[in-house]
């Protein structure tokens, strides 16, 4: 490890207990703090995450989250209204920039996330986690709150799989983390990289383009290195996470996206062949399916002429 990742250690690894939620209200003064979760077809995980949030975070006694909105990507089940029942601000992730046609993926919905909020900090959170500790937000916000200097701060916490501690984070491990080791060494002290729970300033968020699938955690994380350099950027042990899993061919489609999106920051190119052919076992053998390995991103939101007229406005 780089001796700058050590240092790096010492000084942005902490735990949510370093910052009691005292001193986080204290600090927050007259910052607007924005909790977006995310959603497709999470009706069975977002009410008790809205619900924590807005009892735990948003009581005249407990201020520190001004905004809670839950971005529906499409939804076929009762996401939206369960959502809205809890207490979130729900909004449609294809009423949202209607100029500019959706795509499918989650980085889609972060980045259209930017028009329809107004804090300060954005703190995103996914939708699918079970036994959600308010701990995911006030650990990730507190150090943007407190601290000036830090502009992008992520989630850390086991990942366990069935009752299988640590094993979570299977493409961190097989694919995210050897490449950032290999080719950004200055990032590899971070425990999940590709956690979907991180915070930002909005400041910072609007200069990132944003991969529209799931390269995105990577893309903004190497992109937010590249423009404020790594000391502005921080992680926070919040305990444990315990979510939805997915099969391995979804995690094979999730692999080859962040890899293509590695590939284009190393070399701005293109991909030669932006496929991916996996194979499933059928009646008759396997039969292999191809998969688009999404390929576009978005631009920094500040490039976005209905987002700068709103901010003029």
């Amino acid at each position: 490890m780089l001796e700058e990742v050590e240092r790096w250690l010492d000084r942005r690894s902490w735990s949510v207990a370093d910052r009691p939620l005292e001193r986080v209200l204290a600090a927050k003064r007259g910052t607007r703090v924005s909790v977006v979760l995310p959603a497709l077809n999470e009706e069975a995980t977002v009410g008790d995450i809205v619900s924590v949030i807005r009892r735990e975070l948003m009581s005249e006694s407990v201020p520190l989250v001004d905004e809670l909105v839950v971005i529906d990507s499409g939804s076929t089940d009762r996401t939206a209204e369960v959502a809205a029942a809890a207490g979130a601000r729900v909004v449609a992730r294809d009423a949202i920039l209607p100029r500019i046609p959706a795509v499918p993926g989650k980085g889609e919905v972060l980045w259209r996330s930017l028009m329809v909020t107004s804090g300060d900090v954005v703190c995103f959170v996914d939708a699918d986690l079970r036994d959600f500790s308010a701990d995911f937000v006030t650990g990730i916000v507190g150090p943007l709150l407190t601290d000036p200097d830090v502009d992008f701060v992520k989630a850390m916490y086991d990942r366990p799989l069935g009752d299988a501690p640590g094993q979570g984070g299977r493409v961190t491990e097989l694919v995210a983390r050897p490449l950032l080791n290999l080719h950004w060494p200055q990032l590899a002290g971070f425990v999940q990289p590709l956690g979907g729970e991180y915070a930002a300033r909005r400041s910072l968020l609007e200069r990132l383009p944003f991969p529209v699938g799931y390269g995105v955690e990577l893309g903004l994380l190497v992109d937010a290195l590249h423009t404020v350099g790594l000391d502005a950027l921080a992680q926070v042990d919040v305990g444990v996470r315990k979510h939805r899993h997915q099969d391995g061919q979804a995690l094979g489609r999730m692999a080859a996206a962040i890899y293509r999106t590695a590939q284009l920051r190393l070399s701005r190119g293109h991909l030669v062949r932006p496929l991916l052919t996996q194979f499933e076992r059928g009646e008759s053998g396997f039969t292999p399916r191809t998969y688009a390995v999404d390929t576009e991103e978005r631009p920094p939101m500040a490039e976005i002429v209905e987002y700068a007229r709103r901010r003029v406005a």
